[in-house]
C-alpha cells in the first residue's frame, strides 16, 4: 500500500571522470584490468536463483589479444530456456505487484553501486571483452548505464504522474500496468550499458526479462548481473542466457506468453525476428510489442562555408572513436570541393597520430575490432577499393590479425556517390569520402537523403544558417539524431534520446520516457460516485 505521493531523486548526469596520469581512477581501472586478465571467470546461465553450468562451454578471449583465455561461459539448451520462461513467469506475480517505489531503489542503488564499488570492475571488463579504451569504456558502461538507471526512474515517474482530467461527480485515473507475459532482452556486444538498459527498462517498469547477451559482451554482462543482483533485483526478473540463438529465439518467440522484445542489432536479424513474430501472432495473448534500435549508415556533409578543422575532427573522432563500432559513427562524408584536401589532410595527420594497441595501456586511441569475422570482413573491403577505379586509399589501409583484430583507421575517397562503402554498413574504421562541386549544395542533400536504407544519426557542418535550414528540411527522415556542428555520435541520456527509423529501427529513443511507454499496458479507471437509476435522458421529457 502506497503511504505517500514520494518525490524520486532528480537525476543528473554521471561526471565522467578524466583517466589521466596519476588519477586514482586510473590506477584503479588498470589494477582490476590485470586482475581479470590474469584469472579465469566461468560464467554460469542465471535463471531465478540458480546459476547453472551445463559443462558446454565456450571460451572468452579479448578482441586484442585472440589466444588468450579470460574464462568461460556455459551455453543452454532448449529446456533451460523453457525453465527461464516458467521462472520469469512465476516471478512476475509478485514483481508486477510490487510498489512502484520499491522498483526504483533496487535500481537507484544498482546506479550507485556502477558509479562506486562496481566502476573499476564495469570498466575493466569492457576493455577486455569489447576492447575499449578506458575512456570509451568510462563514457559507456559506467556513466551512459548510471545514467540510464537513473533518468529512467525519473522518467518513470512522470510517467506514472500523466493522470486525465475529471469531470463532476467521477474520477477518471489511469495504471500503468505491466505486459500480460514476459519481454525477450537481445543486446549487443558494442555498448554495456545497451546490454543493461534493455532488460533493465522494462524490468522497471514491472516486466520480467529473458536477457540474451552478445556471445562477445559476456565477460562485462557478467558484472551487470552481479550489479542487479547486489542492489536486490528479486530472482526470476532478470534472467541470462546464452546459447544457439537461433534455439533460443525460436523458443522464447514460440511461447504464448511472449509479450516484447527489446533489442539492438543488425537489421537483419531484426527483420527476421519481426517475421517470426508475425507467423506466430494467433498463438500469442497479447500483441507483442517491438522496438529494436538496428543498423547505420551515418552521414557527416559539409557546407563549403564549415570550418575545415572543425569537419575533421568530428571526422576523426566519428568515424574511429571505437573503432567505428557504433550504430552511430560517421561512415560516409560529403565534402566541398574547396574544402576537401583541407579537411582531408587534417584528418590523415590525425590518424598518423593515432596510437594502436591494447586498452591497458591508456595512451592507446584505437584498440581491436571485435572478432575475426568482422576483422575478415573490413580487410576485404579496403583490399577491394585498392583495386576499383573509383576508389581510392587516401589514408590507413592497413590491418594485422596475427596477435588481435587491429585494422588501421581508413579513408576512402571515392568518385562514385553509390560506391558500395557509402551504401553497405561496415561497423569498423573505414569512412568513405565524396568530393561535390561547392554549388550542388541541394543535390548533395538529396544525395544524402536516397544513398542509405538507414537512418540513424547524422551531421551537418556550415557556418551558413540558410543552407543549414535548407538542410533541416532536406534531411528530415535522413537520422533520427541529427548534430548540427557537432560529429553524430555521442548522445548523452537524458539529453540527447537515441534511435533512427527507416532500416534503423522503431524510434522508440532509448533514454527517454518514450521508451519506458512501450513496456506497460495502461488501464482507464473511471469511477462514478453517484450512479445513475434511471435509463431515462432530459432530452427524452
Amino acid at each position: 500500500m502506497g503511504k505517500g505521493f514520494f518525490q524520486i531523486p532528480i537525476a543528473v548526469n554521471e561526471p565522467v571522470k578524466s583517466y589521466a596520469p596519476g588519477t586514482p581512477e586510473r590506477e584503479a581501472v588498470l589494477q582490476q584490468y590485470k586482475a581479470y586478465f590474469n584469472s579465469q571467470v566461468e560464467v554460469p546461465l542465471y535463471i531465478g536463483s540458480e546459476e547453472i553450468f551445463t559443462g558446454n562451454t565456450r571460451s572468452m578471449s579479448p578482441p586484442h589479444d585472440h589466444q588468450h583465455v579470460v574464462g568461460v561461459y556455459h551455453l543452454a539448451e532448449k529446456h533451460h530456456i523453457e525453465n527461464a520462461i516458467t521462472t520469469a513467469l512465476e516471478a512476475r506475480t509478485k514483481w508486477a505487484a510490487m510498489p512502484w517505489e520499491e522498483r526504483a531503489s533496487i535500481f537507484l542503488k544498482a546506479a550507485e553501486l556502477i558509479a562506486g564499488p562496481y566502476r573499476a570492475k564495469i570498466n575493466a571488463a569492457t576493455m577486455i571483452a569489447q576492447s575499449k579504451n578506458v575512456h570509451q569504456a568510462e563514457i559507456d558502461s559506467a556513466c551512459e548505464l548510471i545514467d540510464f538507471l537513473r533518468f529512467n526512474v525519473q522518467y518513470m515517474g512522470d510517467i506514472y504522474s500523466d493522470q486525465p482530467e475529471s469531470s463532476e461527480g467521477i474520477w477518471n485515473r489511469v495504471e500503468y500496468r505491466p505486459l500480460e507475459g514476459f519481454v525477450y532482452a537481445v543486446t549487443p556486444f558494442n555498448f554495456t550499458a545497451i546490454a543493461g538498459n534493455l532488460p533493465t527498462s522494462a524490468a522497471l517498469m514491472g516486466n520480467v526479462v529473458v536477457w540474451k547477451p552478445s556471445n562477445n559482451q559476456i565477460f562485462s554482462a557478467k558484472v551487470i548481473m552481479d550489479v542487479l543482483k547486489e542492489a536486490g533485483v528479486p530472482d526470476g526478473v532478470i534472467n541470462m542466457v546464452y546459447g544457439d540463438a537461433a534455439m533460443i529465439t525460436e523458443t522464447l518467440l514460440s511461447s504464448p506468453d511472449f509479450a516484447g522484445i527489446h533489442f539492438t542489432g543488425s537489421t537483419d536479424v531484426f527483420n527476421n525476428l519481426w517475421a517470426k513474430i508475425g507467423t506466430n501472432i494467433g498463438s500469442y495473448k497479447t500483441y507483442p510489442r517491438i522496438v529494436g534500435e538496428t543498423g547505420g549508415k551515418d552521414f557527416i556533409v559539409a557546407h563549403p562555408s564549415a570550418h575545415a578543422k572543425q569537419v575533421a575532427t568530428a571526422i576523426s573522432r566519428g568515424a574511429f572513436e571505437y573503432q567505428g563500432q557504433k550504430c552511430s559513427a560517421a561512415s560516409r562524408v560529403y565534402l566541398p570541393k574547396s574544402k576537401a584536401d583541407e579537411i582531408l589532410s587534417f584528418v590523415k595527420t590525425d590518424i598518423e597520430s593515432f596510437k594502436m594497441g591494447s586498452p591497458e595501456d591508456p595512451s592507446n586511441f584505437i584498440t581491436a575490432v571485435i572478432h575475426q569475422s568482422s576483422f575478415d570482413k573490413l580487410a576485404s573491403y579496403i583490399e577491394q577499393a585498392k583495386k576499383d577505379e573509383d576508389a581510392t586509399i587516401y589514408a590507413g589501409g592497413n590491418y594485422d590479425k596475427s596477435k588481435g583484430y587491429f585494422i588501421q583507421p581508413t579513408v576512402i575517397v571515392t568518385t562514385n556517390p553509390k560506391y558500395k562503402t557509402m551504401e553497405t554498413e561496415l561497423f569498423g574504421p573505414i569512412v568513405t569520402v565524396y568530393v561535390y562541386e561547392d554549388d550542388a549544395w541541394e543535390e548533395t542533400l538529396k544525395l544524402v537523403d536516397e544513398t542509405s536504407i538507414y537512418a540513424l544519426t547524422g551531421a551537418v557542418f556550415s557556418q551558413d544558417r540558410y543552407a543549414l535550414s535548407v538542410a533541416m528540411k532536406a534531411l528530415q527522415n535522413a537520422a533520427g539524431n541529427f548534430y548540427v556542428n557537432d560529429k553524430p555520435t555521442g548522445a548523452v541520456v537524458g539529453q540527447q534520446p537515441f534511435g533512427g527509423a527507416r532500416a534503423s529501427g522503431t524510434n522508440d529513443k532509448a533514454g527517454s520516457a518514450q521508451n519506458l511507454l512501450r513496456w506497460v499496458s495502461p488501464r482507464l479507471i473511471k469511477e462514478t460516485f453517484v450512479t445513475p437509476e434511471d435509463y431515462r435522458y432530459p432530452f427524452l421529457g
